[in-house]
């Protein structure tokens, strides 16, 4: 039996997200001798999509395969960045045609790993569904492995805990993404899939999931459209961590990472 540790890192925001990843990663690597690194980068560039320069610097750091969701589309460049590298993936459920790829399977000195990046529909765009999708993509990426991660980029806790109970025992491991705020309910799903509702976001806390307060909170008072501003201070990094057997795909240990942890009381 081999095992394998999983690195996942949640929603890189911007530059301050870039240098928490850049400060903390290589620590995190090897306190967990992570044998592979994903990261949701679909924020990298300035809470907008991931251009090639912010793709480079997250592989460059240890990356392995880069996760998006419905932000991956705000910039061309980023568009544009899913059509030369196959490592960036998005959200495989969007219409038949949308460029990019949706799963990718890397080979690993401990054997092949697959990760699958799914995006909700409760909330968010009538795209795909991701129930049908994820049958197809499993089934799929079974034939070459049992270690598989499913990113599902969703809005609605329930949707993420429906379709997390639909492929338990079927996946290595199932990461909540896109609310940018880190749930305390990391387990193992009956069946062995490793399960967290939302890993939450690395970058600024001081702020409205990633943006500035002034901005967000004008968005609420006058239902308008602000101009998106990248917050900069109290920043924190997000992930989980996963133990995964190589011969069964099963979760054999799984926790949540916050580096560093929120101050609980006032100075």
């Amino acid at each position: 039996m081999a095992l394998i540790n999983i690195l996942f890192i949640g929603d890189i925001i911007g530059k301050p997200g870039m240098d928490m990843a850049r400060t903390w990663l290589p620590g995190l690597e090897k306190k967990y001798k992570a044998d592979f690194i994903i990261i949701n980068g679909e924020n990298a560039s300035d809470g907008k999509g991931c251009t090639d320069k912010e793709g480079k610097a997250l592989f460059e750091m240890g990356a392995k395969v880069i996760t998006g969701g419905n932000h991956t589309w705000d910039k061309h460049q980023s568009q544009d960045y899913l059509k030369t590298e196959e490592r960036y993936i998005r959200p495989q459920n969007y219409p038949k045609g949308t460029f990019g790829r949706g799963y990718h399977i890397a080979d690993t000195p401990k054997g092949k790993i697959g990760v699958l990046n799914l995006q909700g529909r409760a909330f968010m765009a009538t795209i795909d569904c991701p129930f049908r999708t994820a049958d197809w993509a499993i089934e799929k990426m079974r034939q070459e492995t049992k270690v598989i991660i499913v990113d599902f980029h969703a809005e609605a806790t329930a949707e993420k805990i429906a379709l997390a109970n639909y492929v338990d025992g079927k996946i290595s491991g199932f990461i909540g993404t896109h609310t940018h705020i880190q749930t305390s309910d990391e387990r193992i799903l009956p069946k062995g899939t490793g399960y967290i509702t939302d890993v939450g976001m690395t970058g600024p806390y001081d702020s409205v999931i990633g943006m500035k307060t002034e901005a967000a909170i004008n968005r609420f008072l006058y239902q308008t459209p602000q101009k998106y501003q990248t917050a900069e201070n109290d920043l924190h990094l997000c992930g989980v961590y996963l133990k995964v057997d190589s011969e069964t795909g099963k979760t054999l240990e799984i926790s949540r990472i916050m580096l560093p942890e929120f101050v609980r009381q006032a100075e």
